[in-house]
Order: structure tokens, then C-alpha cells, then sequence
């Protein structure tokens, strides 16, 4: 597993086989034990989530999108394009900062 190659995946990059290996490893979310915080080639602080496939070791970065696509996940959204597809994944207008007030 040490020689698996290593993807950073923002949302915008993301596809629909990385979004089904999210769901099919947190089916009901992820927490803040599953996060791994890291810094960047620029020195910001990126939180992701790791999925693994025989070869690749994704960190998917955290967003309010990805979020929001994970809660809302039906496989056949997905049916007419293909795994590798970025393009399958539609680009949320959603608001990063969704606190509420009570």
C-alpha cells in the first residue's frame, strides 16, 4: 500500500467512481476522526477524507458541496456518464459558511 499513487481531489475534479468509493466507505458521513488535516505546497490547511482503490490513494478535499452531494447520492444521476467523468458532478451554488441560527 506504500507504492500507491497519491491524488489530492477537489470538487471540482471530482468523479462519479471517487464519489461512489466516498459513499460506499462513509454511508452515513464522516466524522471529524476520519479527517486528516495536512498543509499544502502554498501552506494552507487542507482537511480531507481518504478513499483508496488498488492504485490510488484519494484525499477529497472537505466543502460544503461535497457535503451536500454526499447526503444527496443517487446512483443513477450518475448512469450516463462515465466513471473518470468531472463533468458528471454538477457544480453546486451553495453558500461555504451554512451556519444557522437558532
Amino acid at each position: 500500500m506504500n507504492n500507491l499513487r497519491r491524488v489530492i481531489v477537489d470538487y471540482k475534479k471530482l468523479t462519479p467512481e471517487v464519489l461512489k468509493l466516498l459513499i460506499d466507505r462513509y454511508p452515513d458521513g464522516y466524522d471529524d476522526s476520519d479527517i486528516i488535516s495536512f498543509k499544502n505546497g502554498s501552506g494552507e490547511l487542507i482537511e480531507a477524507v481518504e478513499v483508496t482503490t488498488l492504485d490510488t490513494k484519494y484525499l477529497v478535499k472537505i466543502s460544503a458541496k461535497l457535503e451536500y452531494t454526499m447526503e444527496n447520492y443517487d446512483e443513477g444521476d450518475y448512469e450516463d456518464f462515465d466513471d473518470d467523468d468531472p463533468a458528471a458532478i454538477p457544480d453546486l451554488m451553495i453558500e461555504e459558511n451554512l451556519d444557522e441560527v437558532d
